[in-house]
């Protein structure tokens, strides 16, 4: 019998908490519940979850603040969840890592398709690479690891992206050394969403140069190309294996 997606619902409301869990579960999902960073951690340590949904504001520690911890070890999807819905918060929960956010009140079926939308961007591959297995990535001294989504640098350092971060890297070294312009990595990135991320391309590619050690101020490998897109300037080698 195929495991059903676990999903972790972190909130310190009680009857948000027996909702989605309910709610999702009657839709087949695995879901379990925390009410703070601490029993989110606890469980992430006993539990393979596929999918957390980050409440921003929680007793103990901010949603933003384990957002951002979390990144740094796991590539983990994050939905983050807020009762505020300035557009500065949700560029703030891209910036941080979250691959979606979701203002409260909001409908579950809302939730439960933006769900399932990030679970299969995650796990889709590109068309042009199913023929053959690619493990790695290699460009200017770096590689991406594909299946672990560890970035490694020239001196060995890998770094976990986030999902967002990983998607746009992978599009740009799909097509290396020609335009892809901000609709269309918008489009490929988040899909039926986009409207809602204009502005948090720009933030993701400014993230991932930083991840790249690349000058935003004048970048070498991701190019910006004024009033069309963005170009990755470097040769981009695919094998199976990243020994």
């Amino acid at each position: 019998m195929e495991k059903s997606d676990c999903i972790l619902i972190v909130d310190d409301e009680p009857e948000i908490r027996r909702l989605l869990v309910d709610y999702l579960a009657r839709n087949g999902f695995e879901a379990i519940a925390a009410r703070d960073g601490h029993e989110m951690w606890q469980l992430l340590e006993r539990h393979a979850v596929d999918l957390l949904v980050l409440d921003l504001m929680l007793p103990d520690t901010d949603g933003l603040t384990l957002c951002r911890d979390l990144r740094a070890k796991s590539s983990l999807p994050v939905i983050m969840l807020t009762a505020r819905g300035e557009e500065t918060d949700r560029i703030i929960g891209i910036e941080m890592g979250a691959d979606d956010y979701l203002v409260k009140p909001f409908n579950p079926r809302e939730l439960l398709a933006r769900i399932k939308s990030i679970l299969r961007r995650t796990r889709a591959l590109p068309p042009n690479l199913k023929p053959e297995p690619v493990r790695c990535l290699r460009f200017a001294g770096w590689c991406l690891d594909t299946a672990a989504r560890l970035l490694s640098a020239p001196d060995g350092v890998a770094t976990p992206l986030s999902g967002g971060e990983f998607r746009l890297l992978r599009i740009l070294l799909e097509h290396p050394n020609r335009v892809v312009t901000r609709d269309q990595l918008i489009e490929m990135i988040h899909g039926r969403e986009a409207e809602a991320y204009d502005r948090a391309i720009d933030v993701q590619v400014s993230r991932l140069r930083q991840r790249l050690r690349d000058d935003s101020r004048e970048p070498q490998l991701i190019k910006t190309v004024r009033g069309e897109g963005y170009v990755l300037a470097a040769v981009v080698e695919a094998s199976s294996t990243c020994a």
